[in-house]
């Protein structure tokens, strides 16, 4: 499934004429392009869908949402829990010093 998922806009780039960002989705960052909404700032929440912001998004329906998403498991579907589904798949706790996340504890 492919969602469109809010995000927090962290810092905003540009590379080679086009405007980046790196977004927060409730705790992971991934770079989205901002050419369909050229005029969104730090700390302003943007709805992201393969990787590009399409519209600008108020606090409350983010958040609210992003909930909504993480209540129901697809921000896990969306961002994947790469070493989770590994490790319960081979039936096996995760690694040493990584978190469900992925990241390094």
């Amino acid at each position: 499934m492919c969602l469109a998922v809010p995000g927090k806009v962290l810092e905003i780039s540009e590379r080679d004429g086009t405007r980046f960002a790196q977004v927060d989705f409730g705790g992971v960052a991934k770079e989205v392009c901002l050419e369909y909404v050229p005029d969104l700032q730090v700390g302003e929440y943007t709805i992201v869908h393969v990787g590009f912001a399409l519209q600008r998004l108020d606090e409350e329906s983010a958040l609210e949402t992003l909930e909504l998403f993480r209540t129901m498991g697809d921000l896990d579907a969306e961002f994947g829990d790469q070493w989770g589904r590994a490790a319960d798949q081979a039936g096996l706790p995760l690694p040493d010093g990584v978190d469900r996340m992925g990241g390094v504890r």
